[in-house]
């Protein structure tokens, strides 16, 4: 249908009869569902557009895209727009909350305490902890309200996610990085070490891999920054990074992925808010995923303490002309040393500390506790 696109009257009668649908011109949107499998549908865009009779979306996967281009002129005509799993307010609408969002968001700006929207409200989180923001995921819980059922659904994403990164590396190099996230966050180090995957690499392929799991978006880049002013996409050490999974959801599933099915301990403990504190990296997971939705570029920040430890700020915030340190506690646990030794060295920087954890908003000085779900309107 797309190698000839001299009569655009004739390839759109071809589609109304092939769906059985009418097109009407300036109210009819035209859906290219998995374009990567048919490049010469989109390099048509470019007409499409210019023939100016109806809107046009295309979805593709970034993580396969490229191998898919090279032989086709790209349509300058594109508006990319990135695509995240669905947040935590759209999660609790999936759910039939339709109030509860809207009441939450009013709760954070008027900067009172959630009170009796507490308890509720971090229920519905842990849930979207195990369940996450894939739709396939939600929409398996909706229908089924099994976890076990959840999870083999996340199984069936991660092994698509698998499967595409081995066309881009057949080496597998990428996929062992990939799995190897929850292992390098559970170790508490400050940073993601690519040599103990795969040994040491030269500059040049080990930039080729993270260029690979950056661009799938199936992962959340969070680079140390190395100077503390808010132009930090200036300062953002290349070399020092953390990655996160996009969907927290997808990421308790891989911290189980050798099992044939998540353990149900994590799910119990989770559901029961008796997770360890040694688990707390699904809560920094959860932070990194609600910051990137809501449009935050992920840095964080370490500085030396003694000779042999060293400060760790989790994440930083631009705002306007300040910073914004934020700590992660995955439980009441309050201490933020890190934090206020921060504040005391760049005052003039800093605006007020943010401790995002599992109890009711409090305010002590220049601290603000807030509850995690707020995380995504810090």
């Amino acid at each position: 249908m797309f190698e000839d696109v001299s009569d655009l009257d004739e390839i759109f009668l071809q589609l109304q009869q092939h769906y059985r649908t009418v097109l009407k011109p300036r109210k009819s949107l035209v859906i290219f569902d998995e374009m990567q499998k048919c490049q010469l549908a989109r390099q048509a865009i470019k007409y499409f557009v210019a023939d100016g009779r109806y809107d046009y979306i295309e979805t593709d996967s970034l993580i396969s895209i490229k191998k898919n281009t090279k032989d086709i002129t790209i349509p300058s005509e594109e508006e990319r727009i990135t695509m995240y799993p669905m947040d935590y307010d759209e999660f609790r609408r999936a759910l039939g909350d339709g109030d509860g969002p809207c009441i939450l968001r009013e709760m954070f700006h008027s900067r009172k305490p959630s009170g009796s929207a507490h308890r509720s409200a971090m229920r519905d989180l842990r849930l979207y902890m195990l369940v996450g923001g894939m739709p396939q995921a939600v929409s398996t819980y909706l229908s089924t309200k099994n976890l076990s059922a959840v999870d083999k659904t996340k199984r069936g994403i991660i092994r698509l996610y698998l499967d595409n990164f081995q066309k881009l590396d057949p080496s597998g190099a990428a996929e062992r990085m990939f799995l190897n996230i929850p292992a390098q966050l559970s170790g508490n180090v400050s940073r993601y070490r690519p040599a103990a995957v795969l040994g040491e690499r030269s500059y040049g392929k080990m930039a080729t891999l993270l260029q690979v799991l950056s661009e799938s978006k199936t992962t959340l880049f969070c680079h140390r920054c190395t100077d503390t002013n808010v132009g930090m996409d200036l300062a953002k050490d290349l070399q020092r990074y953390k990655i996160y999974l996009a969907d927290t959801g997808l990421f308790v599933t891989l911290c189980f992925w050798d099992k044939r099915y998540t353990e149900n301990v994590i799910c119990d403990k989770l559901l029961s808010d008796k997770l360890e504190a040694n688990l707390g990296y699904l809560y920094d997971n959860l932070v990194a995923q609600m910051f990137a939705a809501a449009g935050n570029n992920l840095f964080y920040y370490t500085f030396p303490k003694d000779e042999k430890h060293n400060y760790k700020v989790d994440f930083l915030l631009s705002r306007g002309n300040k910073l914004v340190p934020v700590e992660v506690k995955p439980s009441g646990y309050r201490t933020h040393k890190s934090m206020d030794e921060f504040r005391r060295r760049f005052l003039s920087r800093t605006d007020e500390g943010v401790v995002l954890y599992t109890k009711d908003r409090q305010h002590e000085g220049q601290t603000l506790f807030l509850p995690v779900y707020y995380a995504g309107l810090v």
